[in-house]
This record gives C-alpha cells, structure tokens and sequence, in this order.
C-alpha cells in the first residue's frame, strides 16, 4: 500500500515555484492547496498538490 507524501510549506513552495508568503497568505483567505494543519505544522499532501497543478493547466496551441 502506498502512503501518502506530505509536504512542507517549503517543500510545495519549491515545487510550485510560489513563495511561501502566497502560501500563508493563501490558506489565511482559505483559497489555493487544501493542507493539512496539525497543531502549528502545516502539510500538503503531494498527490493534491500534483491534481491542482494539473486541474489549472491552460493548453496552448
């Protein structure tokens, strides 16, 4: 069974090339990734990271 992979904000903010302020400020206006807050850490979970990237995908011709 695989596992799922959670993420730091530092970690979602590289592979997103986001800052991590956009990410604070994200969550605090409850818009951009669903994560995960477990006491004061926040995760994402890179599967949903990946799904969101994809679902916001403009395709050019």
């Amino acid at each position: 069974m695989n596992r799922p992979q959670y993420l730091t904000e530092k970690e979602v903010a590289k592979i997103t090339s986001l800052s991590t302020s956009k990410l604070q400020s994200d969550r605090h206006a409850n818009t951009g990734f669903n994560y995960f807050k477990i006491g004061s850490a926040v995760r994402y979970d890179l599967v949903e990271i990946l799904k969101y990237m994809e679902e916001h995908r403009i395709v050019t011709r």
